[in-house]
């Protein structure tokens, strides 16, 4: 019976020392749990676009190059050109979270010139000049914007431009139907000094592509014909000068972002 007893003894002892000797030792750490990235700031970086969209546009003066003593404009009637097509590329870089801009180059199609003058002869009415030909732009402008915030994924925003418009002017006659006589003139092209201010709303589609509903009102300067030639071939080197050629445009625009972080994917996770 004292044996027994004895062994039971020893036995809690033992039970007893290895409950004591485990709660000294320290407890596991748990493993580690997976955080996500922080998620990249909304802003920086560089983007690439493209525009379509179609121009109305308008020219304030077109005068001869030299005038004829006696000869003036008495008045102009319908002078302009038709809506034509716009067609751009352009690269970005965005700063903050509110100021972006980019360099666009883009082509202006032709636009169909019309319009008629009425001259005076030493203070009389004496003939009639009715005006027809084309008119085309390659338009390079670097522009500065500032996005005034946004809500529910739309950006309304500003912006201005400055650059170079490459002006064409196409297949340009001068009808004179009082008189009987036509000229017309060569194709011709001259640079100027453009600018251009914007406004716009850009809607969010994704992280990588913002599309934009904007209007742009843009000083293209000025055009120059050829020289102008009579249907008998005869000419005196006289040209057509177009003073300030304007235009406001409406235009759809693409931007698609190269900064923006790859859509996360978990690691492939293998067992063996």
């Amino acid at each position: 019976m004292r044996s027994v007893k004895s062994l039971l003894a020893a036995g809690a002892a033992t039970l007893i020392s290895s409950m004591a000797f485990a709660a000294d030792m320290p407890i596991a750490a748990p493993p580690p749990m997976y955080a996500p990235p922080a998620p990249a700031a909304d802003f920086g970086g560089w983007y690439l676009r493209g525009d379509i969209g179609f121009s109305n546009q308008k020219v304030k003066q077109l005068n001869p190059s030299f005038v004829d003593p006696g000869i003036s404009i008495a008045s102009t009637q319908g002078l302009g050109f038709d809506t034509a097509g716009i067609f751009g590329l352009g690269a970005g870089y965005r700063f903050n979270s509110w100021f972006r801009a980019d360099v666009t180059g883009e082509y202006r199609g032709n636009a169909n010139l019309h319009g008629l003058q009425i001259i005076n002869f030493n203070g009389a009415p004496a003939f009639t000049d009715e005006y027809h030909g084309s008119k085309s732009e390659w338009l390079v402008l670097a522009n500065a914007y500032v996005d005034l915030g946004t809500w529910w994924c739309i950006t309304p925003f500003i912006g201005a431009g400055v650059g170079a418009s490459r002006n064409t002017i196409s297949n340009f006659q001068d009808i004179n139907t009082v008189n009987g006589g036509v000229a017309y003139a060569p194709n011709a092209s001259k640079w100027n000094f453009a600018w251009a201010a914007h406004a716009g709303l850009a809607y969010k589609v994704n992280p990588s592509l913002t599309l934009e509903l904007a209007y742009r009102y843009v000083d293209l300067g000025d055009g120059v014909t050829g020289a102008l030639t009579d249907f008998t071939g005869f000419t005196r080197g006289r040209t057509m000068q177009f003073k300030d050629i304007t235009s406001h445009d409406l235009k759809f625009g693409v931007r698609w972002d190269l900064s923006s972080p790859p859509v996360y994917a978990p690691p492939l996770v293998t067992k063996g």
